[in-house]
């Protein structure tokens, strides 16, 4: 499991462009034509946390 450092929490927003179909994935319309849809529109998310914020890796569950 990943956490936030305290400071990262303090820097604000992040921008993310999506399409319309990933946006719609992400409130639950499921896209049986393209299942993918969702997990391409979390890859982005994550890619933007990952550039805007540190992670640090815990290495045992809590």
């Amino acid at each position: 499991m990943n956490s936030l450092t305290a400071e990262a929490l303090e820097k604000g927003k992040i921008a993310v462009e999506l399409t319309p179909e990933e946006a719609l994935a992400l409130t639950g319309v499921k896209f049986n034509g393209n299942p993918e849809v969702t997990a391409e529109a979390r890859r982005k998310i994550r890619k933007a946390f990952e550039k805007t914020f540190d992670f640090q890796y815990q290495d045992r569950l809590d």
